[in-house]
């Protein structure tokens, strides 16, 4: 099994990139490429830019990375209760290659926050919208106060409650990919 997954963030310190790798150290027997959204800066999108551009390789790259996985796990940062303006950016920008930007992978999305709403405003409308771009939503997940439910050091989840709904949402995942026909 092929994982691809990343934050939805642009920061070096993302505690969503933290949420990401922990859920995808969960999963057995799979090849994992977290992305950094660094590496797919591009020009704002807008149509103008689009018709001088055409599709930047940026796009393109992270189009075809998608297409290459056999499931995703995205953490979704909130800015100002809404996507990441990185995040956002780079979607705008592939889902004019195809609008089916996920392309029908199985997918686990995941949001956190320092304080108690746990990006949860970004995430609902993350699982809202990935069905109308071809995200399957296997599961998603909100960790509230990440900082009290997350030990950097050991890279662990301390939360028993929480470390149980991620390691159901693996699960779910990897059974999803495994009853997908080759």
């Amino acid at each position: 099994m092929k994982v691809l997954a990343f934050a939805a963030s642009n920061s070096k310190q993302s505690i969503n990139k933290q949420l990401v790798a922990y859920t995808t150290g969960l999963i057995n027997e799979a090849e994992v490429e977290i992305l950094d959204l660094n590496d797919y800066e591009m020009p704002l999108f807008s149509v103008d830019r689009e018709a001088d551009l055409g599709q930047p390789a940026e796009a393109q790259a992270f189009f075809r990375k998608i297409g290459e996985a056999d499931a995703l796990v995205i953490s979704y940062a909130e800015h100002n209760g809404s996507y990441s303006a990185a995040w956002k950016n780079l979607f705008d920008w592939t889902s004019r290659i195809d609008q089916k930007v996920f392309q029908n992978k199985p997918m686990i999305l995941l949001a956190t926050s320092p304080g108690p709403g746990g990006a949860r405003n970004v995430l609902t409308q993350a699982a809202n919208s990935a069905p109308y771009f071809a995200g399957d939503v296997v599961a998603d997940i909100s960790v509230a106060r990440f900082y009290d439910v997350y030990d950097a050091d050991s890279g662990q989840i301390t939360s028993e409650d929480t470390a149980e709904e991620i390691s159901n949402a693996v699960a779910a995942l990897t059974d999803k990919v495994v009853a997908i026909p080759a």
